[in-house]
Protein backbone atom coordinates (compact mmCIF):
# COMPACT_ATOMS: atom_id res chain seq x y z
CA UNK A 1 0.00 0.00 0.00
CA UNK A 2 3.00 1.83 0.37
CA UNK A 3 3.59 1.59 -3.01
CA UNK A 4 0.62 2.69 -4.64
CA UNK A 5 0.97 5.93 -2.44
CA UNK A 6 4.10 7.06 -3.65
CA UNK A 7 4.35 7.91 -7.72
CA UNK A 8 4.52 4.28 -8.23
CA UNK A 9 0.34 4.00 -9.52
CA UNK A 10 -0.02 0.35 -8.07
CA UNK A 11 -3.60 -0.04 -7.45
CA UNK A 12 -4.81 -0.33 -3.95
CA UNK A 13 -7.84 -2.92 -5.73
CA UNK A 14 -4.80 -5.66 -6.33
CA UNK A 15 -4.22 -5.50 -2.57
CA UNK A 16 -7.07 -4.81 -0.56
CA UNK A 17 -10.21 -6.86 -1.79
CA UNK A 18 -8.25 -10.08 -2.06
CA UNK A 19 -6.87 -9.39 1.51
CA UNK A 20 -10.43 -9.04 2.65
CA UNK A 21 -11.79 -12.38 0.70
CA UNK A 22 -9.51 -13.75 2.67
CA UNK A 23 -10.29 -12.26 5.97
CA UNK A 24 -13.95 -13.53 5.12
CA UNK A 25 -12.85 -17.23 4.47
CA UNK A 26 -11.40 -17.29 8.58
CA UNK A 27 -7.75 -16.15 6.72
CA UNK A 28 -7.01 -13.44 7.80
CA UNK A 29 -8.24 -10.62 10.00
CA UNK A 30 -10.29 -8.12 8.04
CA UNK A 31 -10.24 -5.15 10.61
CA UNK A 32 -6.05 -5.35 10.70
CA UNK A 33 -6.78 -5.35 6.68
CA UNK A 34 -8.14 -1.77 6.74
CA UNK A 35 -5.74 -1.04 9.35
CA UNK A 36 -2.74 -1.94 7.62
CA UNK A 37 -3.50 -0.83 4.27
CA UNK A 38 -4.34 2.39 5.30
CA UNK A 39 -0.96 2.82 7.37
CA UNK A 40 0.63 1.62 4.54
CA UNK A 41 -1.25 4.17 2.20
CA UNK A 42 -0.15 7.12 5.07
CA UNK A 43 3.63 5.80 4.91
CA UNK A 44 3.79 6.15 1.16
CA UNK A 45 1.79 9.64 1.23
CA UNK A 46 4.14 11.02 3.44
CA UNK A 47 7.26 9.81 1.29
CA UNK A 48 6.07 11.71 -1.67
CA UNK A 49 5.04 14.88 1.27
CA UNK A 50 8.48 14.82 1.79
CA UNK A 51 10.26 14.36 -1.20
CA UNK A 52 7.63 17.22 -2.84
CA UNK A 53 8.29 19.44 0.08
CA UNK A 54 12.25 18.95 0.17
CA UNK A 55 13.46 18.21 -3.39
CA UNK A 56 10.40 19.57 -5.70
CA UNK A 57 10.17 23.29 -3.94
CA UNK A 58 13.02 23.98 -5.00
CA UNK A 59 12.93 22.94 -8.58
CA UNK A 60 9.42 24.11 -9.21
CA UNK A 61 10.52 27.65 -8.21
CA UNK A 62 14.22 27.33 -10.17
CA UNK A 63 11.34 26.47 -12.94
CA UNK A 64 9.20 28.89 -12.99
CA UNK A 65 11.92 31.45 -12.71
CA UNK A 66 13.65 30.21 -15.92
CA UNK A 67 13.30 31.40 -19.70
CA UNK A 68 11.54 27.78 -20.34
CA UNK A 69 8.61 28.51 -17.22
CA UNK A 70 8.02 31.95 -18.38
CA UNK A 71 7.41 30.53 -22.48
CA UNK A 72 4.74 28.45 -20.65
CA UNK A 73 3.44 31.17 -18.51
CA UNK A 74 5.04 29.67 -15.03
CA UNK A 75 5.90 32.66 -12.84
CA UNK A 76 6.84 32.89 -8.85
CA UNK A 77 3.98 34.51 -7.95
CA UNK A 78 1.77 32.00 -10.06
CA UNK A 79 3.42 29.28 -8.34
CA UNK A 80 2.50 31.04 -5.00
CA UNK A 81 -0.23 31.57 -5.99
CA UNK A 82 -1.05 28.06 -6.42
CA UNK A 83 0.42 27.40 -3.35
CA UNK A 84 -1.75 29.95 -1.36
CA UNK A 85 -4.90 27.68 -3.19
CA UNK A 86 -3.94 24.81 -1.55
CA UNK A 87 -3.27 26.23 1.93
CA UNK A 88 -6.80 27.33 2.53
CA UNK A 89 -8.22 24.28 0.35
CA UNK A 90 -5.64 21.67 0.96
CA UNK A 91 -7.61 19.59 3.56
CA UNK A 92 -10.55 18.62 1.12
CA UNK A 93 -8.40 18.28 -2.06
CA UNK A 94 -6.27 15.95 0.04
CA UNK A 95 -9.58 14.05 0.86
CA UNK A 96 -11.65 13.86 -2.27
CA UNK A 97 -8.02 12.95 -3.62
CA UNK A 98 -7.22 10.22 -2.38
CA UNK A 99 -10.88 8.65 -2.99
CA UNK A 100 -9.85 9.39 -6.77
CA UNK A 101 -7.75 6.71 -9.18
CA UNK A 102 -5.20 8.82 -10.68
CA UNK A 103 -5.60 11.42 -8.23
CA UNK A 104 -4.38 9.38 -5.04
CA UNK A 105 -1.23 8.53 -5.65
CA UNK A 106 0.07 11.90 -6.28
CA UNK A 107 -2.20 14.23 -4.32
CA UNK A 108 0.90 14.26 -1.77
CA UNK A 109 2.95 15.98 -4.34
CA UNK A 110 1.16 19.62 -4.44
CA UNK A 111 0.73 18.75 -0.22
CA UNK A 112 4.29 19.03 0.12
CA UNK A 113 5.09 21.52 -2.64
CA UNK A 114 3.05 24.07 -0.41
CA UNK A 115 4.07 22.72 2.70
CA UNK A 116 0.39 21.82 3.96
CA UNK A 117 0.17 21.89 7.82
CA UNK A 118 1.90 17.95 8.33
CA UNK A 119 -1.17 17.27 11.00
CA UNK A 120 -3.74 18.41 8.75
CA UNK A 121 -2.25 16.22 5.54
CA UNK A 122 -1.98 12.88 8.21
CA UNK A 123 -5.48 13.26 9.46
CA UNK A 124 -7.00 14.18 5.66
CA UNK A 125 -4.89 11.78 4.35
CA UNK A 126 -5.90 9.17 6.75
CA UNK A 127 -9.62 9.69 6.81
CA UNK A 128 -9.62 9.60 2.77
CA UNK A 129 -7.03 6.55 2.57
CA UNK A 130 -9.54 4.42 5.21
CA UNK A 131 -12.62 5.04 3.86
CA UNK A 132 -11.23 4.21 0.50
CA UNK A 133 -9.72 0.89 1.81
CA UNK A 134 -13.00 0.09 3.97
CA UNK A 135 -14.78 0.34 0.59
CA UNK A 136 -12.69 -2.23 -1.05
CA UNK A 137 -12.73 -4.31 2.22
CA UNK A 138 -16.63 -4.74 1.98
CA UNK A 139 -15.95 -5.46 -1.70
CA UNK A 140 -13.69 -8.27 -1.33
CA UNK A 141 -15.63 -9.34 1.98
CA UNK A 142 -18.80 -9.39 0.43
CA UNK A 143 -17.56 -11.01 -2.55
CA UNK A 144 -16.45 -14.46 -0.83
CA UNK A 145 -19.41 -15.96 -0.37
CA UNK A 146 -20.93 -15.45 -3.97
CA UNK A 147 -17.99 -15.15 -6.14
CA UNK A 148 -15.82 -18.02 -6.94
CA UNK A 149 -11.67 -17.01 -5.97
CA UNK A 150 -10.90 -17.17 -9.52
CA UNK A 151 -13.79 -14.42 -10.57
CA UNK A 152 -12.48 -12.04 -7.85
CA UNK A 153 -10.44 -9.88 -9.64
CA UNK A 154 -12.89 -9.51 -12.39
CA UNK A 155 -15.73 -8.72 -9.93
CA UNK A 156 -13.22 -6.45 -8.37
CA UNK A 157 -12.29 -4.33 -11.20
CA UNK A 158 -15.96 -3.93 -11.83
CA UNK A 159 -17.47 -2.21 -9.01
CA UNK A 160 -13.92 -0.59 -8.71
CA UNK A 161 -14.60 1.12 -11.97
CA UNK A 162 -18.05 2.18 -10.89
CA UNK A 163 -17.12 3.48 -7.71
CA UNK A 164 -13.95 5.52 -9.48
CA UNK A 165 -16.77 7.28 -11.57
CA UNK A 166 -19.07 7.90 -8.67
CA UNK A 167 -15.97 9.63 -6.70
CA UNK A 168 -14.43 11.82 -10.16
CA UNK A 169 -18.08 12.83 -10.07
CA UNK A 170 -17.71 13.70 -6.47
CA UNK A 171 -14.08 15.37 -6.84
CA UNK A 172 -15.01 17.31 -10.22
CA UNK A 173 -18.46 18.85 -8.09
CA UNK A 174 -16.42 19.89 -5.12
CA UNK A 175 -13.80 21.21 -6.80
CA UNK A 176 -16.25 22.91 -8.89
CA UNK A 177 -18.18 24.31 -5.97
CA UNK A 178 -15.00 25.41 -4.66
CA UNK A 179 -13.93 27.44 -7.22
CA UNK A 180 -17.71 28.98 -7.00
CA UNK A 181 -16.79 29.91 -3.56
CA UNK A 182 -13.48 31.53 -4.84
CA UNK A 183 -14.77 33.51 -7.96
CA UNK A 184 -18.02 34.70 -5.10
CA UNK A 185 -15.28 36.05 -2.49
CA UNK A 186 -13.11 37.78 -5.66
CA UNK A 187 -16.18 39.56 -6.23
Amino acid sequence: MAIESSVIPLPSELVVPPAAYKAAAGELNIYLVVFFSTLGALIGSLINYALADFIGRPIIYRFANSKLGHLLMLNEEGIKKTEAFFDKNGAISIFTGRLIPGVRHLISIPAGLSKMNLPRFILYTTLGAGIWNIILATIGYSLESVVPKEMLMTKVMEYSRHLSIVFIILGVLVFGFIVYKALQKSK
